[in-house]
């Protein structure tokens, strides 16, 4: 059996019973002055470690660093995150012009903002399960007779 394998469109690696893609999603994370913001922080730094994806600097696109802002435009799948309905990582998408694609907002997920810092493992790990969906849902076509993951 192969360690790898791939759609039209996305490599995936095989991890345990699972598939995840390659590294190539862009995960962009609120990390402000909440728990939601610290929550959707942590779940990247996670994923990054884990090989899911690999976290960005939502500051630099924030910035209107040029290297930023064309990378986030150019890469094929990205999960944005914001803390809370405030929503800071749709307004820099906004003003970046960058197409808002992954978009998740914490607090619409039923995780009540406050301010404590004690994060969770629960909520860690609910945070992770939200963004593996929403990058999920961008994925390219499934193969001919293929349903869910190629790996699966």
């Amino acid at each position: 059996m192969s360690d790898c394998c791939c759609d039209a469109n996305v490599q995936t690696t095989h991890k345990g019973n699972c598939c995840t893609p390659d590294g190539n999603v862009m995960l962009l994370s609120c990390s402000g002055g909440s728990n939601v913001g610290q929550l959707a922080n942590q779940a990247c730094v996670e994923l990054t470690r884990e090989g899911f994806g690999k976290i960005f600097c939502l500051a630099g696109i924030g910035g209107n660093l040029s290297g930023f802002v064309q990378s986030a435009k150019d890469v094929q799948r990205m999960v944005v995150l914001d803390g809370c309905e405030v929503g800071c990582a749709k307004a820099i998408f906004k003003n970046a012009e960058i197409p808002l694609r992954g978009y998740v907002v914490l607090s619409r997920e039923g995780i009540d903002k406050n301010k404590d810092f004690n994060l969770k493992r629960d909520d860690i790990d609910r945070v992770k399960e939200l963004i593996k969906n929403a990058a999920s849902s961008q994925g390219g076509p499934e193969p001919a007779g293929q349903s869910g993951c190629c790996c699966c």
